[in-house]
């Protein structure tokens, strides 16, 4: 208790301080500019100090934590729409790893002034092999080879691809597998390109809410 009491006190203490320094700011200000021209003063002050705070709180959020993106062009129809307002989670992938059916913003390698949205398809180490509109994958747990069943799209995937990925690297393709220009063509997508996992739809309303990651049904 005894604590406490002593804790309230420092408190009160602080904010007595601060109230006693704002109010010497403010009347020297009052006697330098004049009681109206003081006041404007006084007013554009208070303004810039709550700019300067919520700066201090937005700016590493924006950078660090979380960052828009709006869908351009049609490869990830009918999933994502042209202009859908999306928000980009930067903080997942700093934590743990990437997630195979996931939706990634990134730079491709062949033009990084650009951002690109795409679903994963093949991680670090796997093997892609795209083949009569199929898609295998080779890894650790299937050394033979699994097929990934892709409910969210109803169309074929063209070309034929045999991929080894490396540690880093990842295979990524569009949902509209017709138009987009994904890995198929631009290669595998190194882990330093990728921006972040697409997290939220903000717009249009109708269709707002948090992007799901899909269960795949793997076959042999």
């Amino acid at each position: 208790m005894k604590n406490v009491l002593l804790s309230c006190r420092y408190l009160l203490t602080l904010t007595k301080t601060h109230m006693s320094f704002s109010e010497n700011k403010e009347s020297a200000i009052f006697r330098i500019f004049g009681a109206t021209l003081g006041g404007v003063v006084v007013f554009i002050l208070e303004i810039l100090q709550v700019v300067i705070i919520a700066a201090a709180i937005i700016i590493p959020i924006r950078y660090f934590l979380i960052q828009p993106f709006i869908v351009k062009g049609a490869s990830m129809e009918p999933n994502f729409e042209e202009n859908q307002y999306l928000i980009i989670d930067e903080l997942s992938y700093r934590l743990r790893e990437i997630e195979r059916g996931e939706i990634i913003v990134f730079e491709p390698p062949t033009n990084v002034s650009q951002y690109y949205i795409k679903r994963v398809i093949g991680l670090p180490g796997e093997t892609v092999e795209i083949n009569d509109g199929k898609i295998q994958i080779y890894n650790d747990e299937f050394p033979n080879g699994v097929l990934i069943q892709e409910g969210y799209i109803d169309e074929y995937t063209y070309g034929e691809e045999y991929v080894v990925l490396g540690q880093d690297e990842y295979f990524v393709m569009g949902d509209n597998r017709d138009v987009s220009l994904d890995s198929r063509a631009i290669g595998p997508i190194p882990k330093d390109n990728i921006v972040g996992k697409v997290w939220l739809r903000g717009l249009p309303f109708d269709k707002a809410g948090f992007i799901p990651t899909p269960v795949y049904l793997l076959e042999n």
